[in-house]
Parts: structure tokens; C-alpha cells; sequence
């Protein structure tokens, strides 16, 4: 839901960046790279109870996740390059809650719901787009992208903005991971819905 918005303010700035980026020899997938890993040492700091530091790992990796594809517009888009993207952004949205499980015994259990509703709705987002690649459906509601994307009530800004709130808020960790994953089913079950419009075969 805010990640159109977001994109239109900081999709300039970026660009300039990664146009530099990309002029100094730096490619899109040490940049994804980059981005994993500063993620990983986000969840350690986060498992170990320094959420603040944690928080700022976590902008620092996000950044790096829109780097990487302003560099690759400034030069050559690879199909790898999507692939490890959209990989690794899977990888690190399960790193911070199960960082939090970590954390504290009584942050697993809403951890884990959330996970789920997560993997869910990770489901639901790929076997969407591959249903619409087989049938040439194409959009740039979230800019050029290597798959379809779906747009809905948890995106990526509204998931990032959530893991912050772990971070400044960690005694309330249940309270906001359960509501997140309601909102993310909301989500699921409206490109599910989505899907039976568009995909359904009609004689």
C-alpha cells in the first residue's frame, strides 16, 4: 500500500546513486549480497537484545534493497539478479521475527504465526506471478520488476515499518506480530480472490 508512494519520493535519489554505484564497477548482485548479509548481523544483534542496533542494521540492509535494482537499471538487468533479489528478501523477512523468538521464549509463539502467515503469503505472491507470466499479464505499478507484482494491505514498506516497531516497541513484539499477520492474511486471501477473477478458464 505505501510502496508506490515511497518509490515516487525516493526513486530519483536512488537512481542518482546507483548510476554512480554502477560507474565505479559495483554490481546489482554484490549489492543484494551486501544487503543479506547486513540483514543476518541485524537479526544477531536483534536475538541478543540490542534492538537499536538491530533497527539500524535493518534500514541499512532495506537500502541496499533498493540500491541493488538502481544499479542494475544503470546497466544490465539479469534474470539471476531478480532471482537472488526476490530470494534473499524472502530470507530476510523470516530473519527478524525468528530473531525475536530468539530474543525471548514469549516472542515464539507469535513469531511463529507470523512466520506462517508470511510463507503464506509469499505462496500466494509467487504463484501469482508465475500464473500471470504464463499468461503475458504484465504491470509497473512497482516499477520495472523481474516477476508480477501484486500490490495489498502488507508490502514491503508496511513490513519494514513493522519490524521497526519490534525494535522501539520489543515489549509489545506480540501484540504488533499478531495484528501485522492478520493484516498480511487480509493480503493473501485478496490475491487469492484476485487470482480466481483473472486465472479462472471460461468456455
Amino acid at each position: 500500500m505505501l510502496d508506490a508512494r515511497i518509490k515516487g519520493i525516493i526513486d530519483p535519489t536512488i537512481g542518482h546513486i546507483g548510476k554512480s554505484l554502477h560507474a565505479f564497477g559495483v554490481t546489482a548482485n554484490q549489492i543484494t549480497t551486501l544487503g543479506l548479509i547486513i540483514g543476518g548481523v541485524a537479526g544477531l544483534f536483534i536475538a541478543y537484545e540490542l534492538y537499536l542496533w538491530g533497527l539500524l542494521l535493518i534500514g541499512l540492509s532495506r537500502l541496499m534493497d533498493g540500491l541493488d535494482g538502481a544499479v542494475a537499471r544503470a546497466g544490465r538487468k539479469t534474470d539471476l539478479g531478480g532471482y537472488l533479489d526476490i530470494v534473499f528478501d524472502f530470507i530476510f523477512y523470516g530473519l527478524v521475527p525468528l530473531a525475536f523468538a530468539f530474543a525471548r521464549p514469549e516472542n515464539a509463539l507469535p513469531a511463529a504465526v507470523l512466520l506462517m502467515v508470511f510463507y503464506a503469503n509469499g505462496a500466494s505472491f509467487l504463484a501469482f506471478a508465475i500464473m500471470a507470466e504464463k499468461r503475458k499479464i504484465s504491470t509497473e505499478s512497482h516499477g520495472s520488476k523481474s516477476l508480477y507484482f501484486t500490490g495489498g494491505l502488507a508490502e514491503a514498506g508496511e513490513t519494514y515499518a513493522v519490524f521497526a516497531l519490534f525494535c522501539l516497541l520489543p515489549d509489545w513484539f506480540g501484540v504488533i506480530a499478531y495484528s501485522f499477520a492478520a493484516i498480511t492474511a487480509i493480503t493473501t486471501v485478496s490475491r487469492i480472490l484476485l487470482a480466481r477473477e483473472l486465472f479462472t478458464d471460461t468456455d
